[in-house]
């Protein structure tokens, strides 16, 4: 690879691997997993980083989404923490962000009931803001299946208890 490649794959590793690993954690809900993803889709991004036309972010995501749902499909491999570890934001808050913290686990919990199609396709619409057809080329489905199945994830979401009690969900 080029020195400008180079150059130019690093800045993009620098500017967005933080919104790769927010996305990344929405699809898999585990912290840890979600910087194993990340770090997975850059590995494979980065031998063809020269070939890549127009907007970079989008292969970058669709090899997360692919690893993720590989990973997905294939058996649990008997693989456990050894040592549970708080997330960095809670070791580090200086202020009290109960709240903030509250609401993100509720949010991750309700995620965490939907289906891997659902929560797949309720990342890509809702975190990184893709249009339904933008979606559907992505996981490689129609458009209305994209549809429907944001809306059955979200109905379902707003019948999650947990966001129901934080607030953030449907109506009390």
């Amino acid at each position: 690879m080029t020195r400008t490649a180079d150059a130019d794959f690093e800045r993009f590793v620098q500017a967005q691997s933080t919104p790769l690993l927010r996305f990344a954690e929405m699809l898999c809900g585990d912290r840890h997993t979600a910087e194993d993803l990340v770090q997975q889709a850059l590995m494979r991004s980065y031998p063809k980083w020269h070939r890549l036309d127009g907007d970079p972010m989008r292969y970058v995501r669709r090899v997360l989404v692919n690893r993720f749902l590989s990973q997905a499909r294939r058996r649990w491999n008997n693989e456990v923490p050894s040592d549970p570890v708080e997330n960095d934001w809670d070791q580090r808050a200086v202020a009290d962000f109960s709240v903030e913290v509250q609401t993100r686990e509720a949010v991750l919990s309700a995620l965490a009931g939907l289906t891997m199609r659902e929560r797949t396709v309720v990342a890509l619409r809702y975190s990184q803001d893709l249009s339904e057809a933008e979606t559907a080329e992505l996981l490689g489905m129609a458009a209305g299946t994209v549809k429907s199945t944001a809306s059955r994830a979200l109905a379902k979401l707003r019948l999650a208890p947990d966001l129901i009690e934080t607030g953030v969900g449907g109506t009390r």
